[in-house]
This record gives C-alpha cells, structure tokens and sequence, in this order.
C-alpha cells in the first residue's frame, strides 16, 4: 500500500500545473500589455490587464493596503489545511482534486500579492444580459488561478451532495 506521502504527490503536481499555467499566463499578459490594456478576441470575451488589490469581485480592493498581507495569511493559512486534508483523503479523488484546483489557485495568487501587491487579471467576458449587475455587461475579469479556485469550489459542493446522497 503507498504511502500517504506517495498518494499526496498526484494532487500536489496538480496545483503545481495550476499555479505554473497560471503564472505563465500572467507573465505573458504583463509583459505584453500596459495596465488596462485590452484586445478584442470576440464579441463577448476580452483580453485584459487589470490589477485587483482586493479578493473576489474586488473586495476590499479600496482599502489601505492591509488586505495585501491580510490575503496572503490567510490563502497560506487555508493552503496548510488544504495539504493536510489531502494526506487524510488523498484516495478520494473528486474531494481531492478540487482541492487541489483549490491550492493551485490560491498559490498562484499569493505569488502575485507577494510579487506585485496585486493579483494579475486578464479574462473578460461581456454580455449585455449582465448590464443590470455589471458595469457595462462585463464580469470582472479574473484569471487562471480564479477559474481553478471556482472549479474547485464546484467539485467540492458535487462530492458533498454524492456523499449526502450515498
């Protein structure tokens, strides 16, 4: 039988493949675009630099400063509770890999709140039926580390809801 440190090598390659795709992605979106620089790609989706100072939907994003740390504390706090979770439940793999997806995304958004202060973002998507919620029909932008952080998020109320139904 393998390990617990054995089973926790998969999952932890996963957030290392998020974290790397994602922090390529920003190198790439900082090295070709000036802040709030924008290229059209289609009718409903944007290529975009933007800088978040706060968390989800800019939260906190007009504070002082203090959310910078505040934000890596706890993404770093949550990032050790994640790695341990995964050595109690590594077999369990839906469970595991959101959590994964999770850890990948948080990481990689430390590394830009360590790195710049802010967290890189550069995905936009538009569509008129969101002008009543969003400025002008657009989401807020997010990134690779975001989508993994959302999928994650998925993958854990899916698991939770087959554990209830079991």
């Amino acid at each position: 039988m393998a390990s617990s440190h054995t089973r926790l090598l998969p999952w932890l390659a996963l957030a290392a493949l998020v974290i790397v795709a994602d922090q390529i992605a920003k190198y790439l979106i900082v090295a070709h675009y000036p802040p709030g620089g924008s290229t059209v790609v289609t009718g409903f989706f944007n290529i975009v630099r933007a800088h978040n100072t706060g968390a989800a939907f800019s939260f906190l994003a007009g504070a002082s400063g203090w959310q910078r740390w505040f934000f890596v504390g706890l993404a770093l706090a949550v990032s050790v509770f994640i790695v341990w979770l995964l050595r109690a439940h590594s077999a369990q793999k839906l469970f595991a890999f959101s959590l994964s997806l999770i850890l990948g995304g948080a990481l990689g958004n430390v590394l830009d709140r360590l790195q710049h202060g802010y967290v890189v973002d550069y995905l936009d998507f538009h569509w008129s039926w969101l002008a009543p919620l969003f400025y002008r029909g657009h989401f807020p932008a997010f990134n690779i580390a975001d989508a993994a952080i959302t999928v994650g998020a998925i993958g854990l109320i899916v698991d939770e809801l087959r554990r209830l139904r079991r």
